[in-house]
């Protein structure tokens, strides 16, 4: 949004400064982007008098200027036809840059003769297009500065240009009184009373306007008259300077005047060439689809169905809120204008402009949202300019629909500015902000006015008034301590054990994956999920259309990836959220971790060998032990499908899984395209026990004094037995000694028979009171023995 300073001024009553005001409309929230003023370019222009000038010897078009400056007497050489004795000149020394011919002037020698500055046209400073002959001065002293000159006897040339971004809250903000209220508000001036004109109609409207019913709620209400007898033209020299000075092009009298209102009081309006209007009726509908339109841009465009239209009796001549039509369109021959002031549905203006790809300063400020009550206002003031600057008569208003009602108040809570935005604003100041703003108090009701669709509530009353006070008289203050002492933990055990696990994964040589919570249907059916309650009402696209059922689909992705980059052997894992169902019960914090390929590069110590199960075994028994889960767990089977069946198992505490690991299934493996031997772990976080001591430090360590004493053992068993089953039933023989027990070997066929092995364990005995005797030993390896027969059916081999 671009606008002058003394646009603004025509609003508002100010002394402040260029950047006064930029500061306080940056601070207001409307924050400037840049400042163009034409006074730092043109500060080193200085004014002189031509005292003589003469024919340059060897040039006929050519003159040899003597000219009076600050400097004393300059010689410059001019090629102008009004370059003449007597006239007041603008002078650029050797050393200006001329910003119109792109170039810094030096000493030089023309046709042999020196020349020691410019004398400058409108056109070489940009001030406009004229350049028959140099500027010529009524007035002004030797030496004066030219852009003081400008200031005082023709400040629009050197009028402030400002540009500031708009938010799309906003709206009001894209007119140049909207901007000037907030300026008033915060105190910088006071807001100028321009009156609504009274139109006096001399004839009735010859054209009608109607809108289908089933379109009021995309275009509630529409204002238009005709004026007879316009002289359409160019615009006052005012009204293209402002044009320009904002980056708008002039086109004729009767355009520029939309385009006026559009910026001044941000109220869009279109002119119709009346005359053009087939059949002397407007009707606004929904397009059918494949209707055709030539727009102003010259430009056909398809209307699809729905697109609020205004059409005549041969067909759409307006893309209502958008872009008028080429066909009705005003030209210089334009005698009979009929004026259109309506309001377009914001959400319908902003599908129609973004499908048609049409960017229009009426749609900009449609789509944003207008004054709805200000539309007859608007339609008057318009009428009002061109009756003033190109003549004519004024019918009577013709109106189709109503202005929709926008009326709302909500209550002005005084204290909430302390609550919500932490600042001491007095009651009666709060009141005085919201009526300078144009809210109107009826007690404690405010009444929001009709030109500010963003305040939406209670809240947006606080917002209002702390804004104008200024956000920056805001002043940090430690928050109040609740307790006395050392704070308590701000983290939940829940968000403690996924900062550990993170860390564990990451010392074990893993590097962390961040994926999308979403995976194909195909992915999440692999894993469990693919139901209609994973399923994403409105997904991005095919490839993320169910909530996961795993973390495993993505780094089996992202494993993919790497291998069809080169990097074979890799160590992945992440921390996140899985789905099981559709209810805010069903979601689950995994660890998932997985190896692929190789424990490391090729050696020469032949140390490389692929991962296996034991691999990611020990790292979730690793991830286990950080997050303080219990040494002891009973290893089942029974893991999901994705698993490999004969080289996977749980880790439970009876029913309750702590983790799974294993080799993942080939199947998987194929249908993600990676490359094995690939083995994992899933590790549920919410089901670790909570430990019973909440102590932050780790307990002491202790040790024994005592010699501990192993014992190796060796079980003939059936060949079904696991050898988790067999150590646990060690471990239990006496749960005071016994402190570790390993297996060493095992030991399958010859001499054993059929459906029998061989397993191996050593048992490490640790005393707690006394050396144990031979005696204690024995009863000890007795239990073990019995235990262990008792649990897997085996004996102790020979």
């Amino acid at each position: 949004m671009k606008f002058t300073m003394s646009w603004l001024k025509h609003h508002l009553d100010t002394d402040a400064t260029v950047d006064q005001i930029a500061d306080a409309l940056t601070d207001l929230g409307l924050e400037v982007e840049e400042i163009s003023n034409p006074i730092d370019r043109l500060s080193a222009f200085t004014i002189g008098k031509v005292k003589a000038a003469e024919k340059h010897p060897d040039a006929d078009k050519l003159r040899v200027c003597q000219v009076e400056t600050d400097d004393g007497m300059t010689q410059i050489i001019c090629g102008a036809p009004n370059a003449r004795a007597g006239i007041t000149v603008v002078i650029a020394k050797p050393g200006v840059y001329v910003p119109g011919i792109d170039t810094t002037i030096g000493v030089g020698k023309i046709r042999g003769i020196e020349s020691f500055g410019m004398m400058c046209s409108e056109r070489e400073m940009e001030l406009s297009d004229e350049h028959d002959g140099i500027i010529e001065l009524p007035s002004g002293d030797v030496g004066q500065s030219f852009a003081d000159w400008l200031a005082t006897n023709d400040p629009a040339k050197v009028d402030p240009v400002i540009e500031i971004a708009i938010t799309p809250n906003r709206p009001d903000a894209l007119g140049v009184r909207g901007i000037a209220l907030d300026l008033a508000a915060r105190g910088l001036g006071t807001m100028r009373d321009i009156p609504d004109p009274v139109i006096t109609a001399t004839h009735p409207c010859p054209i009608t306007v109607t809108i289908d019913d089933d379109t009021l709620d995309q275009c509630p209400v529409f204002y238009g008259r005709v004026i007879r007898g316009v002289k359409n033209g160019p615009s006052p020299d005012w009204l293209q300077q402002l044009l320009k000075a904002i980056g708008l092009r002039p086109i004729s009298f009767l355009v520029d005047v939309t385009n006026f209102f559009t910026y001044d009081r941000n109220r869009p309006l279109h002119v119709f060439d009346a005359d053009k209007v087939a059949g002397n009726a407007l009707r606004v509908y929904r397009a059918r689809g494949g209707e055709t339109l030539t727009a102003l841009d010259e430009k056909e465009y398809t209307l699809a169905e729905g697109m609020t239209v205004i059409a005549d009796a041969h067909g759409p001549e307006s893309i209502a809120g958008v872009m008028g039509g080429l066909q009705s369109g005003c030209t210089e021959d334009t005698t009979n204008v009929f004026i259109e002031a309506a309001y377009f549905d914001p959400i319908r203006t902003a599908y129609t402009g973004r499908a048609l790809k049409i960017n229009s300063d009426a749609r900009y400020r449609f789509e944003r949202g207008i004054d709805p009550a200000w539309t007859p206002f608007g339609l008057d003031h318009a009428t009002q300019m061109i009756l003033d600057h190109a003549g004519g008569d004024a019918s009577e208003v013709v109106v189709a629909g109503r202005i929709p009602d926008v009326s709302r108040a909500y209550k002005l809570d005084t204290d909430r500015v302390q609550s919500l935005v932490g600042m001491t604003i007095p009651a009666d100041v709060q009141r005085k902000t919201l009526t300078d703003l144009g809210f109107s108090l009826d007690g404690d009701l405010a009444h929001v006015p009709s030109w500010r669709p963003d305040v939406m509530g209670e809240a947006d009353l606080v917002e209002e008034v702390a804004r104008v006070a200024s956000l920056t008289k805001l002043q940090g203050k430690p928050m109040a301590r609740t307790d006395v002492g050392v704070p308590k933990p701000v983290l939940t055990l829940a968000q403690r054990r996924e900062q550990m696990a993170r860390r564990t994964m990451a010392a074990l040589g893993y590097n962390e994956c961040v994926t999308y919570s979403f995976v194909d249907q195909a992915a999440a059916d692999r894993f469990g999920g693919g139901d209609d309650a994973h399923m994403l009402g409105n997904p991005i696209s095919s490839e993320m259309s169910h909530m996961r059922p795993s973390l495993l689909p993505g780094l089996l992705q992202a494993a993919a990836r790497n291998q069809a980059r080169g990097f074979n052997d890799l160590a992945l894992f992440e921390v996140g959220p899985v789905w099981h169902g559709g209810e805010p019960e069903d979601q689950e914090t995994l660890v998932c971790g997985i190896l692929v390929g190789h424990t490391g590069p090729k050696d020469v110590h032949g140390s490389r060998r692929g991962v296996d199960l034991y691999d990611a075994k020990a790292d979730a028994e690793a991830i286990l032990s950080s997050l303080g889960a219990p040494a002891r767990v009973q290893f089942q089977r029974g893991l999901s499908d994705w698993w490999h069946p004969g080289r996977s198992a749980r880790m439970a505490l009876g029913k309750t899984s702590l983790a799974g690991y294993g080799e993942l299934h080939p199947r998987v493996l194929d249908q993600f395209d990676v490359k094995g031997p690939v083995v994992g772990f899933a590790v549920h976080l919410k089901n670790i026990p909570i430990p019973k001591a909440k102590s932050a430090t780790r307990p002491a360590l202790v040790l024994s004094d005592l010699q501990a004493v192993e014992r190796d053992f060796a079980f003939v068993v059936p060949a079904e037995v696991e050898a988790v089953t067999l150590v646990n039933a060690a471990l239990g023989a006496d749960k005071a000694l016994i402190e570790d027990v390993r297996v060493f070997d095992e030991f399958i066929g010859g001499s054993l028979g059929d459906g029998q092995k061989s397993l191996a364990v050593t048992v490490r005995i640790q005393p707690k009171d006394a050396t144990l005797t031979d005696k204690d030993i024995e009863a000890v390896a007795d239990k073990v023995v019995t235990k262990v027969t008792k649990a897997t059916g085996g004996t102790l081999r020979g």
